[in-house]
């Protein structure tokens, strides 16, 4: 399994022989002007919620690559009115698609499109694929569902955001991956606008203090599981 950071909470994983890109939100972003996206491959759009800072280039992506945009109830018939295929999934539900396994959990966040639509509720995923499992927690405050996750997955990987203001911040993210059970922690959410900038050699050592590993990755950059 290979992720890659696209910027903000934007991100491509390769599993199972399928390209994912999951709220891609890359176009608008001044910090990831060197992703081309129109060169990003897509068999699937995972989408945590509504927020134009989430879905931005989610139509112009799917209409060059016939990506399937996976997301809750709500979101899915957006896109499919629109003509676009879709999976509707809604929290604690799962599937097993032709890459792996997806469960579709619980966030504390809002979601709503730019036009005004609702995104109903928003979610985070639990990907499990080539024999590795990761949790793509959203835009979300800590919360105690996060506890449930590792009594069925164990993970080898947890993502979540860490900017504060719109998300929780580093300390709570430190708590997060604590109630996950996992202390591999890929951060995102911070750094691309004003309201959610942070220290990265701080965020980094908080982490580390706590027998954590935190990777904050350059945009473009990847990792491999």
């Amino acid at each position: 399994m290979k992720i890659t950071f696209y910027g903000h909470a934007s991100l491509g994983i390769k599993v199972g022989g399928k390209h994912i890109l999951v709220d891609p939100f890359i176009s608008g972003n001044p910090l990831a002007a060197h992703i081309d996206v129109d060169s990003l491959k897509a068999d699937y759009i995972l989408l945590t919620h509504a927020h134009g800072d989430h879905v931005l280039d989610v139509e112009a992506i799917a209409k060059r690559t016939n990506a399937i945009i996976v997301s809750n109830a709500e979101i899915a018939s957006y896109y499919s009115a629109k003509g676009f295929q879709a999976h509707p999934m809604n929290h604690g539900g799962s599937w097993n698609f032709d890459f792996g396994k997806v469960k579709y959990v619980n966030a504390v966040h809002s979601s709503s499109f730019p036009d005004g639509t609702t995104g109903g509720n928003p979610g985070g995923f639990v990907i499990e694929g080539e024999h590795k499992n990761i949790y793509v927690a959203g835009d979300t405050a800590l919360t105690m569902d996060m506890k449930l996750i590792p009594m069925r997955t164990k993970l080898d990987l947890v993502i979540l955001p860490v900017g504060d203001n719109f998300t929780m911040d580093v300390e709570d993210a430190i708590l997060a991956s604590d109630f996950v059970e996992c202390d591999k922690i890929l951060g995102y959410h911070y750094d691309t606008f004003g309201y959610i900038k942070i220290d990265h050699k701080e965020a980094i050592q908080k982490f580390f203090d706590k027998g954590k590993d935190l990777m904050l990755l350059g945009i473009g950059d990847s990792i491999e599981l």
